[in-house]
This record gives C-alpha cells, structure tokens and sequence, in this order.
C-alpha cells in the first residue's frame, strides 16, 4: 500500500505518516495538487491520496480524470466540519477524515482501499483443483491466460496467483482493455511523452513501466485492437516498450497474466487475435469453471458474503433460512459469484426477524440464461415451500407488468424499494444499483408529477439537504 499525502494538514502530517506507517503502508508526502499529479504521473505507484481539504480538491479529481488517474482521494480536515466534508464528498473525495487522525480511522480506510476482498472462498472439488494448478504455476514467471465466464472472479484468480508468485512483494498493475478507447489504451499501457498528442501537458510513465518487477494484468485482452495486440506482442518478447512519442526504448521487467471471457481460439481463427499474440500469453490457461460447475460452493459463499455485507452494514447477524438456501443452490446464476455477491447484498438489507427469509432472496428469472446453458435443477421440497410463502423462485413470469410502460414499471420499482427501506436513500439505491444522485433526481422529478414519494429518514435528511 502507497499513501501520497498532499498538503500540510495542518500540522499533522507526522502523525498520519506514523499511523499509515505502523498499518504496513508506504507514505509520500507533496505540498501541492501539482506535486501530486507530477508524482502519479512518474509511475509511483499511489494506491490512495489523503488531501487537505483547505486544497482544491474539485481541481485535483478533474485532473485525476482528465489523465485516467483510477487513485481513490480522501479528505482530511480538522474536527468534524460538516461544510467542509460536504464540500469534499461533493467534489469527488470517497471520504471524509477529521484531524487529528484517529489510527483506527486511517487502519480502515487503509484496509478498505488494500484489502478489495481477495479471499477465494471454496471447497467444490471444480474450483480446489484450479487453486492447485495456480499453486503450481504461480512461483514461475510463464505468462498465464485466465478464462472463465463473466462473474467467475478471474480478476481474484491473477491476485491469488501474484500473491503466491516471487513477485508478491512488487505492484501488481491492473488494465481492463475492454473499458479503455483504442486511442488512449495505447497511452495508458506505454506512457506518452510531453506533446505526444493533444492533451499531453506532461510525460507520463505507462502502465508497463510502473508493473515493472511484479505483474501486470490484461482484463479482457481480447477487447484489445490488434494494431495495439502487435505492440503487446513485441513487450512481451523484447521485454522493452516505447512510449507515445518516445524516440527510445524502454526496459520494463514484468509477469503478464491476462483474462478473457471469450473463446479466444474463435477469435483467432476470425482474424481478431494475433494466432502469434495468443501462443505468447498462453503458457499456462488457467479455466475457472461458473458457478453452476461448483454447487458447493454455493451455501459457502452465500455465508460469506452475509457476513461481509452484515459487518459492513453494521447489522445484526442473520443466519440464512434453509429455504432461502434451496432458492441460492436451485438458482442458474448466470451471473456467476458477481451475481450470488449482489444478491446476498439485497438479502442483508432486506431481511427482518431472526434469520434470513426466502423472500429477502431477489433472483433473476432463468429466461435470461443462455439458450445452451444446462437445465435448472429440480427446485427442493423447501424450495417449493419458501415459493408458498411468496418468494420469487426462477422462471417467475412478469404478466402483472403487461400494460404498464417502463418508465411506470421503473418508478413503481424505486417507490416500492424506498417504503421497504423505510426511507433509507441510500439503501434504497443500493439495492437498486444505482447511484444515490440518480435516485434523487428520479424522487425529485416524480414530486413534481405530484406522485407520492416515502420522506426520508432524519439520518438522511440533513445529506439531502446538503446534496
């Protein structure tokens, strides 16, 4: 963990370092917002900036944007000034610390940004066979190709295997390819000089260089354009990049682990992927097999992910049903271990009384598996029982949605989630999955239709207030 912290924070800047140090991070200090972008630009490796809040930290996010800097930013004031910390949140800071630091304050956020749940929880002999494959393949430094559906957890699989690597100790620099334009992706893997193009007010150190020593990780290289996968193909072999306007190469020491989601032969034989491209990264492929091929996982999980969405909430500890269980492991999760996660998410918020019900249990409907996925399994006796009680099994139909325009269903949807959140904005539109500003636009424009809408909590009102 690198912290860069920026400003003088009144004086404390002493004590934060001491108590990020004591927590196992390593800390940078600059004294300006210039300073830090000057930092991240030079490959530093920042995985979290605390900022003064007396600074602009507005000017700071959009710079953070404009150069696709991903570091999350926290503000740090003294005392609780709620203006202030308003101001901040507002302009794109995660979270708000008060000064002096409080070290179990910094210990959390520290754990929050490091921690990112990389626990592979399994025991189905499907998902214990490919740990032991990873276990076996990680100390060396092959190149690794990672499949599996989408939700699989492939992103955790690449950590699991830096983690157990000689290169554990080094970064470990991670590029989704899908999520990049094809004119900035180049910029964002090789680094760019100053005037490289429009918009390049300063060198910047590319991806490459900042993972060289550890790992670097290609989400979804299949997404990349071939004129970039020849480039890819030649760091590879070479071991040496050039950036953006670059007149000399560069020397970058690097493990490449790549995923994808696609059938990566298909995409050779279409002439999308370089055949030469795909021998090169794929030493040893590494198949995480849907949640479905792992059914014993699925209880597993499902308690996991309880646990870790009852603490984050701070709620009390609910047990699940056995009904709601037969739901989980009848349920095709198309979504994979993304999919379980969300849900169990809902069910923690949603649930009332002792244990969790079946009908805290919110699944999509099987129509939307695919057309060559295996059939469900046959729904269990409790399973039958919990859909007596109400709880919405697969396959459940949308007849009573016949009539109604998608907007109605949209609005009816977000009320009806709100009055069973008493209130709660922001549990409300986390069940949704969507951000707290749409759902507030949404409420502010159904008031003036004149249509209900549940008031908000006390706890709430002050931030919408504020908002």
């Amino acid at each position: 963990m690198r912290v860069l912290i920026v400003g003088s924070l009144d004086g404390y800047i002493g004590a934060a370092s001491k108590i990020a140090l004591q927590r196992g991070a390593k800390v940078a200090h600059t004294d300006s917002i210039d300073g830090a972008l000057h930092a991240l630009r030079a490959a530093a490796g920042i995985d979290l900036v605390l900022i003064d809040v007396k600074l602009d930290i507005e000017a700071l996010i959009r710079s953070l944007k404009a150069e696709r800097f991903t570091v999350p930013v926290i503000a740090c004031g003294i005392g609780t000034d709620a203006p202030a910390a308003v101001k901040a949140i507002r302009s794109g800071a995660k979270e708000y610390i008060p000064l002096p630091p409080d070290a179990d304050l910094i210990a959390a956020v520290l754990e929050a940004v490091a921690a990112e749940s990389h626990a592979i929880v399994c025991e189905d002999p499907a998902m214990t066979r490919v740990l032991r494959l990873a276990d076996q393949i990680a100390p060396s430094d092959a190149s690794v190709l990672i499949t599996g559906e989408s939700g699989t957890g492939k992103e955790l699989m690449a950590r699991y295997i830096h983690r157990k690597s000689r290169r554990a100790g080094e970064r470990f620099v991670s590029v989704n390819c899908a999520a990049i334009p094809e004119n900035l992706l180049e910029s964002e893997l090789f680094g760019h000089e100053k005037g490289a193009f429009t918009g390049a007010v300063a060198r910047r150190l590319g991806k490459f260089e900042e993972a060289s020593g550890g790992t670097m990780f290609l989400d979804e290289i299949s997404e990349m354009h071939p004129r970039l996968q020849a480039k890819l193909l030649r760091a590879i072999q070479e071991r040496e990049i050039d950036r953006v306007g670059g007149t000399q190469p560069v020397k970058v020491d690097f493990r490449l682990i790549a995923t994808t989601n696609r059938a990566i032969e298909q995409e050779v034989k279409a002439g999308t992927f370089r055949e030469d491209l795909f021998f090169r990264i794929n030493v040893v492929t590494v198949t995480l097999p849907p949640l479905r091929g792992r059914p014993r996982d699925i209880p597993l999980l499902a308690r996991y992910f309880v646990r870790k969405y009852t603490e984050a909430n701070s709620l009390p500890e609910r047990p699940l049903s056995e009904a709601a269980l037969a739901l989980l492991t009848a349920h095709h999760w198309r979504g994979n271990v993304r999919e379980l996660e969300n849900t169990m998410h809902r069910a923690v918020l949603l649930a009332q009384g002792n244990e969790i019900p079946p009908d805290a249990i919110h699944l999509s409907s099987d129509l939307l598996a695919p057309a060559d996925a295996a059939p469900a399994p046959v729904v269990p006796p409790a399973a039958a029982a919990a859909a007596a009680h109400g709880a919405r099994l697969p396959g459940s139909g949308t007849g009573g949605l016949v009539g109604k325009t998608v907007a109605e269903v949209e609005r009816d949807l977000i009320i009806d989630t709100l009055q069973h959140c008493l209130g709660n904005r922001t549990h409300a539109a986390t069940i949704l999955g969507i951000s707290i500003r749409t759902l507030r636009n949404k409420l502010k424009q159904y008031t003036e239709d004149g249509i209900e809408v549940p008031p908000p909590r006390e706890v709430d009102r002050a931030v919408l207030q504020d908002g």
